[in-house]
């Protein structure tokens, strides 16, 4: 059956009122997205700790609604509630039936990364040739190779000598880079996270892939093995500089590391929060995000 789509945009503050008077009304569900996602201004949130909900500060509400609702009715009814709402705030569309499941698996195409590595989705069968494939479940979407900063690790990962090497993958989302590796030679990965579901998609990912006896996952607070030949983190700036003695830890002399989830304009003080522990620090750009890699200094 089609369905009535209602958008507007609120401030963080304002999101919880918003949200509360749709449901009110009646509406079937609520999504939440960056009101600035693919402008200059994006920005974004990875794998949030267990039962936080961060926000961005101006957020796109779309509320899905029964196909026949009084379009009229509920923006009378949403003034009434939110007294601050203007008229022009409310976009309404009519929305189609469909699988959104399948929508979704259907745009996730086979993805190159550097002169070897794809990510192909689960429902795609990969041609018979030399090259390193990676299949990822769309519905379990962490990280599915399509965001700039996956792609700068991906690539990273697949120009290094990783045979017989051990990789820890800090913020593996949906495992995607420790797979990866592993699927580039490495004897042995790590993913850490903070999320619990990160884990079980890791999990599930690596068992698809048929790589599941050499990756071991952790949450941040559970791991405390022996450094990595070679460190990948796609988390955001903020804990990667918060992180940045931690990651110095988990390498090993002469390793190198990968970091990104950095929007440009942050990759100077970063450079500078790495430089004590890092050497050959170099930046690489893909769109407005920054990959910063180099080698663990060797004392």
């Amino acid at each position: 059956m089609p369905w009535l789509e209602l958008s507007l945009i609120a401030r963080a503050e304002q999101q919880p009122r918003v949200e509360e008077a749709l449901d009110d009304l009646g509406a079937l569900s609520i999504t939440l997205q960056d009101a600035d996602a693919e402008t200059p201004d994006e920005q974004a949130i990875f794998e949030p700790g267990v039962g936080q909900l961060p926000l961005w500060p101006t957020i796109t509400l779309n509320a899905l609604f029964d196909a026949d609702t009084d379009r009229r009715g509920l923006a009378q009814a949403l003034g009434e509630l939110l007294p601050w709402l203007e008229p022009e705030q409310l976009i309404f569309r009519d929305v189609a039936d469909e699988d959104w499941e399948r929508a979704w698996m259907d745009q996730f195409k086979p993805m190159p990364f550097g002169r070897r590595l794809w990510i192909y989705p689960w429902n795609i069968e990969p041609p018979e040739d030399d090259s390193i494939v990676v299949r990822l479940d769309p519905g379990l979407a962490f990280g599915s190779g399509t965001h700039p900063t996956t792609a700068l690790c991906l690539e990273w990962l697949d120009g290094q000598q990783l045979a017989g090497k051990r990789v820890i993958d800090f913020g593996c989302g949906s495992g995607i880079l420790a797979i990866a590796a592993l699927k580039l030679g490495a004897a042995a990965a790590v993913g850490i996270d903070n999320d619990p579901q990160a884990l079980i998609a890791s999990a599930n990912n690596a068992e698809r892939n048929d790589v599941a006896e050499r990756l071991a996952l952790y949450l941040p607070e559970d791991f405390a093995g022996e450094p990595a030949d070679v460190f990948v983190a796609n988390i955001l700036a903020g804990p990667l500089g918060e992180l940045a003695p931690t990651f110095a830890a988990a390498t090993r002399p002469g390793a190198p590391f990968a970091i990104s989830g950095i929007l440009k304009g942050q990759e100077d003080e970063l450079l500078a929060r790495y430089a004590p522990w890092f050497d050959a620090l170099r930046v690489d750009i893909c769109q407005d995000w920054v990959r910063i890699s180099g080698h663990r200094r060797a004392f």
